[in-house]
């Protein structure tokens, strides 16, 4: 009650902590706690519900597996589904507590990937329309890091970094865990960029992998009897698209230089699109 009290502006961090030590305490702790807080969510008072929300994220931020076990479970998802559906208490929670919601769903889909109910919960509310786009969570909002870390955690890569955010959530401070939101964000979106970069890599040698097959079996075909109009478009066509990927290679290269193996493998596919290009022009342009 004193953490969530609704006369409160701003969040009483000594009492969410103690809130947090008794969960640790009690074995019966995590069960007990979330259906307190699912109550104090579903509160009609704007204030306690968005206290109620923060001691959640606290509670995952400090309070570990077991809590982490129950809070996935449908028996609580459900009660946060409530505050969103029109047919429970959607139609009269407040818009903030409704995007806070939100919010915290989504950032659980983010770290507890293994956590199937949570996906299905969050995937349900988009197939019903209740939420229509991913929201974009505020720099300052507390973010649970993945409990147990896995073992291919991307923070395994920078012990730096990992030491760091150990640090910054063990801290009772509200400073500090935005701090470390900030850090697993920053990190996150290193992450991204790295995956888009592997993305476009394996489309674009895949695409000259094809496109080169396809121009050496029409030059051979030319060669030999000649080419219908429709297939002398297609070659066209296709070198034309070559000449584009050409770029696009050398844009990879310079983003794959301290990756040894990625960069050969663009190289290599840079030569095979040459020898396509170079015998393209040898061939067309004797005829």
């Amino acid at each position: 009650d004193e953490a969530t009290d609704p006369s409160i502006s701003e969040e009483n961090w000594e009492c969410i902590q103690r809130f947090c030590d008794q969960v640790n305490a009690d074995m019966e702790g995590p069960l007990f706690a979330l259906r307190l807080l699912a109550h104090k969510i579903q509160s009609p008072q704007e204030g306690e519900a968005l206290h109620a929300l923060t001691v959640l994220e606290t509670c995952v931020n400090n309070c570990g597996d077991r809590f982490h076990s129950e809070m996935a479970k449908f028996r609580f998802l459900n009660e946060l589904i409530k505050v969103l559906s029109p047919k429970y208490y959607g139609i009269w929670s407040s818009e903030k507590v409704k995007s806070r919601v939100t919010e915290v769903i989504f950032s659980w889909t983010v770290w507890f990937p293994q956590e199937v109910k949570i996906q299905d919960a969050y995937q349900m509310l988009k197939k019903q329309g209740i939420v229509k786009e991913d929201p974009k969570l505020p720099e300052d909002k507390i973010l649970p890091p993945p409990s147990p870390r896995p073992q291919n955690s991307i923070f395994d890569t920078d012990e730096e970094k990992s030491k760091l955010l150990a640090r910054l959530l063990k801290s009772s401070h509200p400073e500090d865990l935005q701090a470390a939101n900030r850090l697993i964000q920053s990190v996150i979106k290193e992450e991204q960029e790295k995956s888009a970069q592997v993305s476009r890599r394996v489309n674009t040698i895949s695409e000259v992998s094809e496109n080169v097959k396809r121009m050496d079996e029409l030059l051979d075909n030319y060669r030999r009897h000649g080419l219908s109009p429709a297939d002398q478009e297609t070659l066209q066509a296709l070198f034309q698209r070559c000449e584009k990927l050409r770029p696009l290679l050398f844009r990879l290269a310079s983003e794959a230089v301290a990756d040894e193996e990625a960069l050969a493998e663009i190289l290599q596919a840079n030569d095979k699109l040459s020898q396509a290009l170079g015998q393209y022009r040898q061939v067309v342009a004797s005829q």
